[in-house]
């Protein structure tokens, strides 16, 4: 009788979308601004160590590739397969529904498993290939050996959770997010001052945090409350269902890859041409963009899953809607952030650091960074619509385009003719109009004629 009630409360086919969308993303929203501060909680802290923070917040900046492509293994076998899954709840086919998520589980242990142990062998020519120096490896390898133990937790946190708010639990999902955010917070002052650890106490706060996140998720979708259950028997790989989430999370994938390889691009090329100060500058900026970027992220995360559903159930109209929330929102919030960081760069980065030239000279950055961020909005609803409807081709697509295709070229070419380090800020906000634009107008001329 829950169960059915469940189902009937989470039937995204009813009510205005916009009611829907907003049900979703408020509480995800708030679930992903508790998710950062895994991370951006250490790196303040890191960055008020006193003496040597400044290298010590470059050292953790430059393990940041290895994470992402972490996340990227996590987006293809886990986000990978919240499409599916939702389609397959909209046509009410509840069996391939629960095949979907022991597959997506299964895959998500495997490739944990891989990526802890091939990180750990090659850590020291990975970070020098990032851009780390000598003085900067030491951290970087102190924050790495402890913060990969908890690889097997991240994915299945990050990976697993997305199955809980596509069946309209998201305050559930929200839960999953804040237990572990929490502790991390309670203990990274504990673990950095109180028992002068350092980074290393960083990273051991962290690994602890997603652990109990990890047990959270388990627990719901093993038990009863779930509508769609982690089942024993179906946690195995089924070679039909690993095809086709991999070919939806190819996309996703691929949108974390090209982050990898920015981030690899930035800090190789900000090393060779400013240092490690540029490096850590650059650490900052993207602590505070991912903190700009939550709202934007939160109402496309919390809009997939209705659209998904809308689309499963041939409500095109409603799918229609939901796009044309997406894109207003969007656009309206990017042009309130980016007014923000032109007005307060200076609070933006000394919540970061209190090194007096990595302020100086990261205020310009910043600016540089951010501008025409109003482009991302029309990237993020052209990409998130094609994901939700299971379109690959073209998500994966325009994936590769912003980021492959223009930021990592750009960030190579402009500061070697005579762009200086600037020219690895400018490269972002060249992507994001020139992807941002290309993206949507496509979107609009194909997923409208299909609708």
């Amino acid at each position: 009788m829950e169960q059915k009630t469940a189902k009937l409360k989470n039937d995204f086919s009813k009510g205005p979308m916009w009611k829907c969308i907003v049900a979703q993303a408020i509480p995800l929203t708030l679930a992903q601004l508790i998710h950062l501060l895994y991370n951006v909680v250490d790196r303040i802290y890191i960055g008020h160590m006193g003496d040597g923070s400044g290298i010590a917040l470059t050292g953790v900046g430059l393990a940041f590739p290895i994470i992402t492509l972490i996340m990227a293994f996590t987006a293809l076998f886990g986000m990978g397969g919240v499409p599916l899954f939702s389609m397959a709840r909209g046509a009410n086919e509840p069996e391939k529904a629960e095949k979907i998520l022991g597959t997506s589980f299964a895959l998500l242990v495997v490739s944990s498993v891989i990526l802890t142990a091939v990180s750990y062998i090659f850590c020291r020519p990975i970070l020098f290939l990032f851009g780390a120096s000598e003085a900067s490896y030491v951290y970087a390898e102190e924050y790495l050996r402890i913060y990969l133990i908890g690889t097997f937790f991240s994915m299945i946190t990050t990976g697993l959770n997305g199955y809980i708010n596509a069946q309209g639990f998201p305050k559930v999902g929200m839960l999953t997010i804040v237990l572990g955010a929490v502790t991390n917070i309670v203990l990274d002052p504990i673990f950095i001052f109180g028992w002068n650890m350092g980074v290393a106490g960083a990273a051991l706060a962290t690994i602890i945090s997603q652990a109990l996140s990890a047990i959270w998720v388990l627990y719901f979708l093993m038990s009863k409350k779930a509508i769609i259950r982690l089942k024993k028997s179906q946690m195995k790989i089924d070679r039909s269902i690993t095809k086709g989430i991999s070919k939806l999370g190819t996309a996703n994938f691929i949108m974390q890859g090209t982050n990898f390889l920015v981030q690899v691009a930035c800090n190789s090329t900000l090393q060779k041409f400013g240092g490690d100060v540029y490096v850590g500058i650059m650490t900052v900026i993207n602590s505070i963009r991912q903190i700009f970027s939550l709202p934007l992220t939160g109402v496309i995360t919390g809009a997939q899953p209705v659209i998904s559903f809308n689309y499963g159930a041939k409500q095109n109209d409603r799918v229609k809607a939901g796009i044309r929330f997406n894109t207003l929102v969007g656009s309206v919030y990017t042009m309130i952030a980016w007014a923000l960081v032109l007005i307060f760069p200076k609070f933006l980065f000394s919540v970061f650091s209190d090194d007096r030239q990595m302020i100086e000279l990261g205020i310009g950055a910043l600016r540089i960074y951010f501008f025409g961020y109003v482009f991302m909005a029309f990237q993020s609803a052209g990409q998130s619509t094609f994901q939700a409807l299971g379109d690959a081709r073209h998500a994966i697509f325009f994936s590769l385009l912003r980021k492959a295709v223009i930021v990592v070229p750009l960030t190579l070419v402009l500061p070697a003719v005579g762009f200086g380090v600037n020219g690895v800020f400018l490269a972002e906000p060249i992507s994001n109009a020139l992807g941002g634009l290309v993206c949507y107008i496509t979107m609009r001329m194909t997923v409208y004629k299909k609708l």
